[in-house]
């Protein structure tokens, strides 16, 4: 078994694939015709949006994301934290934490997307 997609509920999948693109240079794998539906290509497991009104027509009860309030976080790892702190908030991103090194020697940055949903920026560990 293995982790194939996650699929997040947002009010407007092309305005939430623009913003990753955007924000962090991923590209839209696929959108369905409808635009209620899309995913990223960020490698081997898909981040995936669908439209809260899809959600509610499928008999669903969604909820708005609360970065205050994080259920979950998604996270990005990269070498160049500083650089993409910059690029995510210059796209809409919300900074919600500075690039900080942490006892275990990574460096990690949160930010909000437009959805409120909580990414942490952050370099790999060791």
């Amino acid at each position: 078994m293995k982790l194939k997609y996650a699929i997040l509920y947002v009010d407007s999948v092309p305005a939430t694939l623009k913003f990753y693109k955007n924000a962090f240079g991923f590209e839209t794998k696929f959108m369905h015709e409808a635009e209620d539906y899309g995913e990223l290509d960020t490698g081997d497991t898909i981040l995936a949006f669908s439209s809260l009104k899809l959600m509610t027509e499928l008999g669903k009860n969604p909820a708005n994301a609360n970065p205050d309030n994080p259920a979950f976080e998604l996270a990005f790892e990269t070498t160049e934290v500083d650089r993409w702190i910059k690029q995510s908030v210059e796209n809409g991103a919300k900074l919600i934490q500075q690039a900080t090194v942490q006892p275990w020697g990574q460096t990690t940055a949160y930010v909000a997307d437009q959805n409120g949903f909580l990414i942490e920026i952050c370099t790999p560990i060791g």
